[in-house]
């Protein structure tokens, strides 16, 4: 009775059907946002440069959580309760830590990546080489799953969010055993706060680079110092929007832990409102890239030709797509053939 209690809804269920619903918009606008970068990406595989995979890896870390944590979520909302008791609350809170852990290491990554490329002269520059990054990200997923699985493992622990209709880490169990809070202190230093410093770290590192850059341009790197503040701006906005989001669960859940029971315990709806808010950050990083990235506009225009003209041939927009997008559009039904025969 006492495990049934827990996962039941303690909002009311009009607040759970507007949650579900908020979530369900959430989810369909990261699917489709992420799904569009991903596929774009893998129509030019070849020419994406290598830090350009930090940003296929972010667009898997969202489109994954999407996908696997919010359908059990929104049902639940609509269900008034948690489905699944305590083996689909593991299960969510095991794919909300990996999800989670891998998103803001890359964004630590990319800020050290951007750092260190900002303010050298493309030839003479560092590069980074796509081995390189494809090893720096497999070292995020394997550092993601093990923090993960520390809690299947006995140290730590996952359990329902205070409003009942989600999981995550037992931030309300630091007091209780020393496991639990050495659990905690070190996925907070580890996984949360020397992440979020490296990334300060180098964006004002980033910004200093340009400051100077700017007090000795020549003219003829006008062009080149604009484009690199544009690649900068994108990544600070993304960087920027995933702590702005999840800030307000991160104190929310400090909270939780000093703060579980009597008269200093938070009402069901105020410890819902952060974890809704936290989970946008899956869906906004698909509009950044429309906005500052002209490739990114150009690619979903021609993957809009090919969708069409895949399914009307003779339609008048085939041939006029340009060269490029001719180009495109032939690599593209070649792509799809060779996965269609494999």
């Amino acid at each position: 009775m006492e495990e049934d209690n827990k996962y039941m809804s303690k909002l009311s269920p009009s607040v759970d059907y507007w949650a579900g619903t908020y979530l369900v918009v959430i989810a369909v606008l990261s699917v489709l946002g992420n799904a569009a970068v991903l596929l774009t990406s893998a129509l030019r595989p070849t020419h994406l440069k290598a830090p350009e995979l930090l940003t296929v890896n972010l667009a898997v870390t969202d489109i994954g959580m999407a996908l696997s944590m919010y359908p059990l979520s929104i049902a639940s909302f609509f269900n008034h309760a948690w489905i699944g008791g305590n083996s689909s609350c593991l299960y969510y809170g095991l794919m909300g830590m990996i999800f989670s852990t891998a998103s803001i290491m890359t964004l630590a990554v990319m800020g050290l990546v951007r750092y260190l490329v900002t303010g050298n002269p493309p030839k003479t520059g560092n590069k980074f080489q796509r081995r390189t990054i494809t090893m720096v990200i497999s070292v995020i997923w394997l550092y993601s799953g093990l923090w993960a699985v520390f809690p299947l493992l006995g140290w730590g622990g996952y359990g329902p969010e205070p409003f009942g209709v989600a999981c995550s880490v037992d931030w309300a169990s630091y007091q209780d055993s020393l496991s639990r809070s050495t659990f905690i202190m070190s996925l907070s230093i580890l996984c949360t706060f020397i992440p979020c410093l490296v990334i300060l770290f180098s964006y004002f590192g980033i910004a200093w680079k340009l400051h100077k850059a700017y007090q000795a341009i020549q003219s003829s790197d006008f062009n080149c110092g604009h484009i690199e503040r544009k690649v900068t701006l994108m990544a600070v906005l993304i960087s920027s929007g995933f702590i702005v989001a999840w800030s307000p669960y991160v104190v929310l859940s400090f909270w939780s832990m000093f703060h579980t029971k009597g008269k200093d315990s938070l009402a069901p709806v105020v410890s819902l409102l952060p974890c809704l808010f936290a989970k946008g950050s899956t869906a906004y990083n698909p509009f950044i890239y429309y906005i500052f990235r002209r490739t990114f506009r150009r690619e979903l225009r021609q993957l809009q030709v090919l969708i069409c003209c895949s399914e009307q041939p003779d339609s008048p927009s085939c041939g006029e797509t340009g060269e490029e997008g001719r180009q495109f559009v032939k690599h593209c039904v070649f792509w799809l053939e060779v996965k269609g025969t494999s």
